[in-house]
């Protein structure tokens, strides 16, 4: 399964979580793979409910890895100035194994799944691979 994602900020969270609970309603348990397909994106899980929680997140990442002055970005083989955005995205990671207990992910009280944008504005892939017990 595919969902398409459109971000609109160079840097930004999207709360992916009711979608992928949509996609493994049909799970009494088992489990659920989420994978970006990207090279300057990624997936977590954080606390979903203090919206400084992101702010606090990109700051941190921006502080341990500034914008400038990578390889990537002298190489000349990339017009986009990203090469921290590829090093962010290896940092957190492009995939996720979720358990799935009765239809919903089996997350913390306070846990989503968020995807990780490093370099946008973007169209973007993520496979959702299901797992029933």
């Amino acid at each position: 399964m595919l969902i398409k994602l459109k971000t609109t900020k160079n840097e930004e969270i999207v709360d992916i979580t009711n979608q992928i609970n949509e996609a493994v309603k049909d799970i009494k348990e088992g489990s659920v793979l989420v994978f970006v397909k990207h090279t300057t994106a990624a997936v977590t899980i954080n606390e979903n409910d203090d919206p400084k929680i992101c702010d606090d997140f990109f700051n941190f990442m921006n502080k341990l890895i500034p914008n400038g002055n990578w390889g990537h970005d002298k190489s000349g083989r990339c017009d986009r100035n990203n090469g921290d955005a590829h090093l962010k995205s290896s940092l957190i990671g492009h995939s996720k194994l979720i358990p799935v207990e009765n239809g919903k992910l089996a997350l913390g009280k306070w846990q989503s799944l968020w995807f990780c944008e490093f370099d946008g504005p973007r169209e973007r892939e993520i496979i959702i691979q299901k797992n029933a017990l």
